[in-house]
């Protein structure tokens, strides 16, 4: 859907992957594991004015380096929930425009099969499922 990279942090390191690549660093951050080692490890990684949405609720031992966030003037975005009519609006647009989300859908079940939905996504082999009630 338009992202070029991702990284397994349990097997990668995210500044040997940008030294690899050539790269100056992501300029969009997506920290949805809940890992302050991720976290901590992607704003090193990121590109001055870069974004992060902070998806999963992190330790409370987490380390902030305020230095990269205020230097590399890095905007950082709680996020809960959703803002309703924005982002409504914004996907419809993208859905408008043409964007296929059918990759991103890797099972479609009937709604009194959810548990096997929820099985699919706790054992982390899941992109989207959805439950049908036809």
């Amino acid at each position: 859907l338009g992202a070029t990279h991702t990284i397994d942090v349990t097997k990668d390191s995210v500044q040997a992957f940008i030294e690899r690549e050539g790269m100056k660093g992501f300029d969009i951050g997506l920290e949805m594991s809940g890992s302050g080692t991720a976290f901590e490890s992607m704003l090193e990684g990121m590109y001055p004015g870069g974004r992060i949405a902070l998806l999963g609720i992190l330790p409370p031992e987490t380390k902030i380096d305020w230095d990269q966030v205020i230097f590399k003037g890095l905007h950082l975005k709680g996020i809960y929930g959703r803002e309703i009519f924005e982002t409504w609006y914004k996907m419809q647009a993208m859905l408008l425009s043409g964007l296929n989300i059918a990759p991103i859908i890797t099972h479609r079940l009937p709604f009194d099969q959810y548990q096997k939905g929820f099985d699919a996504m706790l054992s982390g082999q899941s992109g989207k499922v959805v439950l049908s009630l036809d």
